[in-house]
């Protein structure tokens, strides 16, 4: 069996309020072909289909095109598991008419696919966290964990315990969701697993919305099942898991999505696999149609330079400027005009003495509690107290679980 791994597509995503579905759209373009020429049995998409819980219709129907074009009515079967951005009910309501495409929907860690035959797949065996499926005759295995927070695992896992402690409990908590649910691997099926999670050790590239504040939602490699391959969503960066023997990797985000991400090379994986044998996994890099690019430039002459040299060309760019005077509105827009899409634009002034200015934080690409831990030492002098971090933990987590359940209201209404 051959599958391709992907995941964090973020539909709807802009860069600094500027649209990315033009880019989107042609990675989904690329993706379709890489499936049609590789031959591939199964699409797992490892979470984070969209950006928010309450995507626009154009992302939507970007989603749900594409997924049509993949099955192809049920001669390749695709697997979708939520992420942290992704409404669990929302994804999972257009179940029924996916199913008969061969495209398996699953919102919460609790989901099932009815059982049944679509096109050339078969859904023989869904339990908790597991299915087993039928591909042209071969079967495969499959432990599918959804992103298991504590509102959607239905589990309460911090009250009351130091930051540790809730690491260790969730951690082993998600461990022994997959050791039970792998119990259904067998000899003679082909055996995976699936999850948007946190791995303790995985390269971030900061601009992930943070599933693991305080390390609370963060998950120990050795949790993981014995599967022959896991197929990991949430971190932007590709990789494979570190410290673990397991063939666990994370397949990466298809775009740059912040300028943090300006170095990384998008991808998806290959994997073939036969029952007993280890797999075989290939990276194929993804054509960067938009690359973000940050231009150093060494005063406003150079940087108006830097602007003639790439007029014309389809790039984000971000421009930090050493200037020992302001950038006026004037200047900006005659850079602009130059290039279509300059981002941001930094000064960085020089000091009194002429030696080059701190760089300005962005403070976008910083978690949030690492926003108020620099907070509360700048006021006070100090590092925050354990008891205020657990509650600032709490809070983020009510309001994010608030958000959820109002666009679940907007949506019934």
């Amino acid at each position: 069996m051959r599958i391709l791994h992907t995941s964090d597509w973020h539909l709807g995503k802009t860069l600094e309020g500027h649209s990315r579905l033009e880019e989107q759209k042609l990675f989904l373009e690329e993706l379709v072909t890489i499936v049609e020429d590789q031959k591939v049995d199964l699409i797992i998409i490892a979470g984070d289909i969209y950006d928010t819980s309450n995507p626009p219709a154009t992302a939507e129907k970007l989603f749900y095109d594409t997924m049509g074009r993949i099955a192809n009515f049920g001669q390749r079967c695709v697997l979708v598991i939520a992420g942290n951005h992704d409404n669990p009910d929302r994804l999972e309501a257009a179940s029924p008419l996916a199913n008969t495409h061969g495209v398996i929907l699953l919102g919460s860690p609790s989901s099932k696919p009815e059982l049944g035959s679509y096109g050339d797949i078969e859904i023989l065996e869904a339990g908790d966290n597991y299915i087993n499926i039928c591909i042209r005759h071969e079967e495969a295995v499959i432990v599918t964990l959804p992103y298991p927070s504590e509102k959607r695992l239905n589990e309460i896992f911090s009250a009351g315990w130091d930051e540790e402690i809730r690491r260790q409990s969730y951690s082993q908590r998600i461990g022994e969701i997959m050791k039970r649910a792998s119990k259904r691997f067998r000899d003679h099926t082909i055996n995976l697993a699936v999850s948007h999670l946190y791995i303790t050790g995985g390269r971030e590239s900061g601009s992930e919305r943070p599933i693991q504040l305080g390390g609370s939602y963060a998950v120990e490699s050795s949790m993981l099942p014995d599967a022959q391959y896991i197929a990991l969503g949430h971190l932007h960066r590709s990789q494979r898991v570190s410290g673990s023997q397991k063939r666990a990797c994370y397949s990466g985000s298809p775009l740059q999505y912040s300028r943090s991400e300006a170095q990384n090379s998008n991808s998806v994986y290959i994997v073939d696999l036969v029952a007993g044998q280890e797999a075989q996994v290939e990276e194929v890099f993804l054509k960067n149609y938009k690359p973000i690019e940050i231009w150093k430039c060494k005063g406003i002459e150079e940087a108006m330079e830097k602007c003639r040299s790439n007029s014309g060309r389809n790039v984000w760019a971000y421009l930090e400027i050493q200037t020992d005077r302001e950038i006026t509105q004037q200047q900006m827009k005659d850079m602009k005009d130059l290039v279509t899409d300059i981002v941001q634009i930094y000064p960085k002034f020089y000091d009194v003495e002429g030696q080059d200015g701190a760089d300005q934080e962005d403070y976008q690409e910083i978690a949030i509690d690492e926003l108020f831990k620099g907070y509360y030492k700048s006021v006070y002098g100090s590092e925050i107290p354990e008891e205020l971090l657990t509650l600032f933990y709490e809070i983020v987590e009510e309001g994010e679980e608030k958000d959820e359940a109002e666009t679940a209201e907007d949506q019934g209404a």
